[in-house]
């Protein structure tokens, strides 16, 4: 019972965030580190995973949670709401509902990808709060290719699967993890300070690709019209 009022909750929530789609505002994500800073913004078209990242920022969940996992050349994650530094260690991460697979081919993992983390469930459902974002590296066109008809096969038919012209010269040119699409959803990306990602990437890891030393985050939200985003960040909505 108390697994389905949250998930009519999380829907309810989902309608009000995506009825704001012809809105001439959006959210303006603010994550700070103490590395540096990153602005994201959240796609309109995963709703569900859109409202919950809202939710849990308006609520301060994620305020001094670290990035737990980093792998250079990959990504950087973190979200685990028992992990904040300053802590003890508390793997036994707060129980939430899973959100349920988001899929569009607009969106891949290319450098600056903010996606959510999941286990190995048939569903592909996400987590309740764990998320990464892709630091990648650059693929051939070769590497592309075979990794696009990777991606079609996991669907077994249900949706077409192939790279635009635009999404391959960006993998080519900025980099990401091709072999993660179609696998996870993506619902966000960062639009300025990657940097940032680049820098958490490089510390130093310990067992299971935690960071020695703890690299902490705030994340708020601020809504504020798509013209002033893409005047101060350079950021171009799509439709």
């Amino acid at each position: 019972m108390k697994k389905t009022l949250i998930l009519i909750s999380l829907f309810t929530l989902s309608l009000s965030v995506f009825a704001q789609k012809k809105s001439k505002k959006d959210y303006l994500i603010t994550m700070k580190t103490n590395k540096g800073e990153m602005k994201l913004v959240l796609f309109e078209d995963t709703p569900l995973h859109r409202a919950n990242f809202l939710k849990l920022t308006e609520e301060a969940k994620f305020d001094s949670v670290v990035f737990h996992r980093v792998i250079n050349e990959f990504m950087i994650q973190g979200g685990n709401l028992g992990l904040k530094t300053g802590s003890k260690p508390n793997m036994g991460e707060e129980e939430l509902e899973k959100i349920p697979y988001e899929f569009t081919p607009k969106h891949i993992h290319i450098k600056g990808a903010l996606a959510a983390a999941r286990t190995n469930n048939p569903e592909r459902a996400s987590s309740g709060s764990q998320f990464y974002i892709v630091t990648g590296k650059k693929y051939t066109d070769q590497q592309i290719k075979q990794m696009e008809a990777s991606a079609a096969a996991k669907e077994e038919g249900r949706f077409p699967f192939e790279y635009t012209a635009e999404q391959i010269e960006a993998y080519k040119a900025t980099g990401g993890t091709p072999f993660l699409d179609n696998n996870y959803t993506v619902f966000g990306e960062v639009i300025q300070g990657i940097e940032t990602a680049e820098a958490i990437e490089k510390v130093k890891t310990a067992r299971g690709d935690k960071p020695v030393d703890d690299v902490w985050m705030v994340v708020t939200a601020k809504k504020m019209k798509k013209k002033k985003i893409t005047k101060l960040y350079g950021y171009k909505y799509k439709g």
